[in-house]
């Protein structure tokens, strides 16, 4: 089953049964560079998947044969060009600080994003999809896989998440050592990093083990999954007093539901729970 139609983007159900929905980066002749158009939908496709109520986790992935080679180099030199045409430096300044907030807001959505964000990485993760990556939940690969935090190569500082997110999944040192030298990095060396959770031999791999994962969460209480995101996002601004009271008043408000009294009652009949869709 196919949902809402983009330019750059296409959701896919699977299985008219699951919960699970694929939302997959579709610009495969230009390797899925990020273009313009894709900084407009992608936060609407998120929030489409986010206000549905039939879903429960979603799987970001890239057609063709690589995740994402980094922004659209069209794009790139269509910002610089408005950048620079006017005559008032501090009013092309204050347009660009615009731009790029509005493109950092489009990845950002993936962490305001209620519901599970996967990201099932195949080919090249450059750039802009390593914005992408770091802002996701959870990250899996495939053998094939490599990385380059390559915005240095392009004379430009990461500004879409890469140098905020990224220290605190693979530590400072290695998030310095990564972005300084613009390397490429395999899929076998970003699983000893802790960018990736796993490795998987091939794509149809990585296709069937994410979405045997992605079911598995999508089976659980969608009160407790999505209160466990918001919960540890939260967690990772504050200090440790500060996120047990925060999940001390969340837990207050959200704990006592029909998903316990299901999650319980379940337990103890040794059978599956089904729990109401959120």
């Amino acid at each position: 089953m196919t949902m809402e139609s983009y330019k750059t983007l296409e959701i896919v159900r699977k299985n008219s049964d699951s919960s699970v929905f694929n939302l997959i980066i579709n610009r495969p002749s230009h390797l899925n560079a990020l273009s313009l158009d894709f900084f407009i939908e992608f936060p609407k496709a998120l929030s489409s998947l986010d206000q549905n109520p039939a879903v429960s986790v979603i799987i970001l992935s890239g057609a063709g044969k690589h995740f994402c080679s980094g922004i659209d180099l069209t794009s790139l030199s269509s910002i610089s060009t408005q950048s620079s045409s006017g005559n008032d430096r501090g009013r092309s300044s204050e347009q660009l600080r615009r731009k790029i907030k509005s493109m950092q807001a489009a990845i950002t959505a993936i962490e305001q994003c209620r519901k599970p964000v996967i990201a099932a990485i195949h080919g090249a993760c450059i750039g802009g999809g390593v914005d992408l990556v770091t802002a996701c939940d959870i990250r899996y690969c495939s053998d094939d896989a490599f990385f380059s935090i390559k915005e240095v190569d392009l004379a430009i500082v990461a500004d879409l998440g890469t140098l905020q997110r990224l220290p605190s999944i693979v530590g400072y040192a290695n998030a310095m050592e990564l972005a300084l030298t613009a390397r490429r990095f395999s899929g076998g060396e970003a699983k000893e990093l802790g960018l990736v959770s796993r490795v998987f031999g091939s794509k149809s791999d990585l296709d069937n083990g994410v979405t045997m994962i992605a079911e598995g969460i999508a089976g659980k209480s969608p009160l407790a999954v999505t209160g466990t995101k918001a919960v540890l996002l939260r967690s990772r601004e504050v200090s440790v007093e500060q996120g047990l009271d925060y999940v001390a008043t969340w837990n207050s408000a959200m704990l006592i539901s029909n998903d316990l009294n299901e999650a319980v009652s379940a337990q103890l009949a040794k059978r599956k729970p089904r729990f109401a869709k959120l």
